[in-house]
């Protein structure tokens, strides 16, 4: 015997249309949307990162580095998040 949801849906309208799109292979719309703004975030930000780089003069762009690096690598231990273990 099949599982089933031990919640009843709320409204007939919500069952039906659930009923629909699991019959129909669609997706969610929230869904698509995440996706499509997810590529267009991975296409800005290859764009992005050589468009900034190039507009850095190179003392600039080495002092961010520099800097990236004694926060990376800096012999200061952070405190614990609350409830961390």
């Amino acid at each position: 015997m099949p599982k089933r949801s031990r919640k009843p849906h709320g409204d007939e309208n919500t069952a039906a249309f659930d009923a629909v799109r699991a019959l129909t292979n669609t997706s969610d719309p929230d869904e698509v949307r995440r996706r499509a703004a997810a590529l267009l975030g991975s296409i800005g930000g290859k764009k992005g990162g050589p468009a900034r780089a190039a507009k850095l003069s190179k003392r600039r762009l080495s002092e961010i580095g520099r800097k990236a690096a004694r926060a990376r690598w800096s012999t200061r231990v952070r405190p614990r998040k609350r409830g961390a273990r």
